[in-house]
């Protein structure tokens, strides 16, 4: 077996990080340095897309290789057991590896190891499932912190901030990194070892060190793009206007702005507690024999073109960083490169398992990166009915179809990655629009075939947006008491 077949994996995940939002990414204001080192020891895969952009659909795909017509869900079902299919992790530990997680997996049953040999969890406390804290609120009970995880006020589905309100190493992001470490020191070193490090930040609420805060306290943010189809909400396609139920979506601008200052500051901190598992590896021999991977579920608008919402088909929304390290010495992934190809979050786990010498099952969708292998066009789906959206990325262009309203946007990626020009009412791209069209309508199965008619799609018919009533406040929890 070769050293790249012996070799450990260590996955980080985190959830809300846009591709975007990355010194090699091209953010101008974003301070990521330890990003930077990765995609100089790497391969940067600019052109990666979360297909289904939201927690839990994502984190089916990541586990699986399986695209969501294949794992059975495109609109978020949050009691769906996991499909009976082969995990990543099943498979690293079929092969004879250690298989260990701390923080998110966001699945159902909650305990449900999906075939890590042990998962410590860290998940913003989602009782509403099961009614039992998880590892990171035992901990902090264990330290005379019972409950207070929620007691900086700030919900977990919106934008409010504030800095953190316990000291630092309680922080769910300092949490999850020094378990990590511990995981790893407890290693049985005859075997090698598969690590799932997920984060449950930058998902809110947003809390930020203050140390943090302070880092951007004296950059000026840039301002979120505007486009020529995002000057007036009430315009915007149907799911758009669903979705878009922040309290931030008509706040005054300082308030926006806060909330981007802190985004970019839990970004910076996640990245820096990096480098300390990063040193950690460094330390215990593991680090040149050890392949990393960086990457997240999907990203967020956080104040793009006005909306405050996940899953959309934008760039911010579904845009992807994924950065790939191999061990020293090996050239297939040459240190710096930039690799344009369409890679999408499902690709992941045959990759993975492509560079360890292992069979990829029959079930996986995702393609190798690890190969030569390319796709012409990626498709991505999201929700079901009159909450529809769908997204057909060929080339330079992004078509984004919402059924309510037969609405369609039409972006040039290479020249506009902001997507403020929608191209889709300008007769000179009508045959673009048509291609696209086309490619989209054959990935379309189940109650979606009902938009189609004499070969076109015609959607639902339009209808006005509900009320932004939001009794939960945004997903808001309280103080516990365990």
């Amino acid at each position: 077996m070769s050293d790249l077949q012996q070799s450990n994996v260590m996955l980080i995940c985190t959830d809300h990080w846009s591709g975007l939002l990355t010194r090699p990414g091209g953010h101008p204001v974003v301070m990521t340095p330890t990003l930077e080192q990765f995609a100089r020891n790497g391969v940067t895969f600019s052109n990666a897309y979360s297909a289904c952009p939201s927690c839990i659909p994502a984190r089916r795909t990541l586990m699986t290789g399986m695209n969501a017509r294949s794992h059975g869900d495109r609109v978020f079902k949050e009691t769906e057991p996991f499909p009976e299919a082969p995990t990543m992790a099943q498979c690293f530990r079929d092969a004879g590896y250690q298989a260990y997680a701390v923080g998110k997996l966001h699945v159902y049953p909650q305990r449900d190891r999906i075939g890590f040999d042990d998962v410590l969890l860290e998940e913003q406390g989602r009782r509403h499932l099961e009614g039992r804290a998880d590892d990171y609120e035992l901990f902090l009970a264990e330290h005379g912190y019972s409950g207070m995880e929620n007691a900086g006020g700030m919900a977990h589905n919106d934008f409010l901030a504030r800095p953190w309100h316990l000291p630092e190493r309680f922080h769910p992001v300092n949490w999850a990194v020094r378990e990590m470490c511990r995981t790893i020191r407890r290693r049985d070193r005859r075997k090698p070892g598969f690590w799932y490090l997920s984060f449950s930040a930058p998902h809110p609420p947003l809390v930020p060190l203050q140390e943090y805060l302070d880092l951007y306290r004296d950059i000026d943010i840039n301002p979120p793009a505007s486009g020529n189809w995002s000057a007036d909400p009430e315009q915007l396609p149907y799911p758009l206007q669903v979705r878009n139920a922040s309290v931030l979506t008509n706040a005054p601008a300082h308030e926006q702005e806060l909330a981007r200052r802190a985004f970019y500051a839990t970004l910076t901190h996640i990245d820096h507690q990096i480098r300390l598992l990063v040193g950690f590896l460094h330390e215990e021999g593991l680090l040149r024999n050890t392949i990393v991977i960086f990457t997240s579920d999907h990203g967020h608008m956080i104040g793009e073109h006005g909306l405050w919402c996940m899953m959309p088909f934008f760039e911010m929304s579904a845009k992807i960083p994924l950065m790939i390290i191999p061990p020293a010495g090996e050239d297939r992934f040459p240190a710096g490169e930039e690799d344009g190809r369409l890679a999408e979050f499902g690709d992941i786990m045959p990759t993975l398992l492509d560079m360890c010498g292992l069979p990829i099952p029959e079930t996986v969708d995702g393609m190798s990166l690890w190969s030569d292998a390319s796709r012409e066009h990626l498709y991505g789906e999201h929700f079901e009915g009159e909450m529809a959206m769908r997204m057909l990325r060929s080339g330079r262009f992004k078509l984004l179809y919402y059924a309510t309203g037969n609405h369609f946007q039409l972006f040039d990626i290479e020249t506009d990655p902001q997507e403020t020009t929608d191209l889709a009412p300008d007769p000179a791209y009508a045959g673009e629009v048509a291609r696209l069209n086309g490619l989209l309508i054959e990935h379309l199965y189940g109650d979606d075939l009902a938009w189609i008619k004499d070969g076109e799609l015609v959607g639902l018919p339009e209808k006005p947006a509900p009320s932004k009533e939001n009794r939960t406040f945004s997903n808001q929890r309280g103080l516990r008491f365990i």
